[in-house]
């Protein structure tokens, strides 16, 4: 990951998603920050990150440091959130720990 990117996702203001109380996580959106770097981050995960899931829904993700980063799998020009959580309250280490929600 280059520099600028780490420095893009460290000074960005993640917004806590209180939508979802049972799904801590952080989202950036596409039209609140910087466009080319919101852009990159995404191809980012995309060409860096695994496949996981999301219950039923396939998902790239990819982990930096203490955080999982992933969308929601539209195409690239077309992604407007990234969203960020705690690798522990990801949905792949919920299910291997028994902490999904009900």
């Amino acid at each position: 990951m280059t520099k600028e990117l780490v420095h893009f996702i460290e000074n960005e203001k993640w917004t806590y998603a209180k939508t979802m109380p049972k799904w801590p996580h952080e989202y950036i959106v596409k039209d609140r920050v910087d466009k080319n770097k919101f852009l990159e981050l995404v191809k980012f995960i995309r060409e860096n990150g695994y496949l996981g899931h999301f219950y039923k829904k396939e998902i790239t993700y990819f982990d930096f440091l203490e955080h999982t980063y992933w969308t929601m799998g539209a195409p690239i020009e077309e992604t407007t959130i990234i969203n960020r959580a705690l690798i522990e309250n990801s949905y792949e280490n919920r299910l291997k720990n028994g902490t999904l929600p009900e």
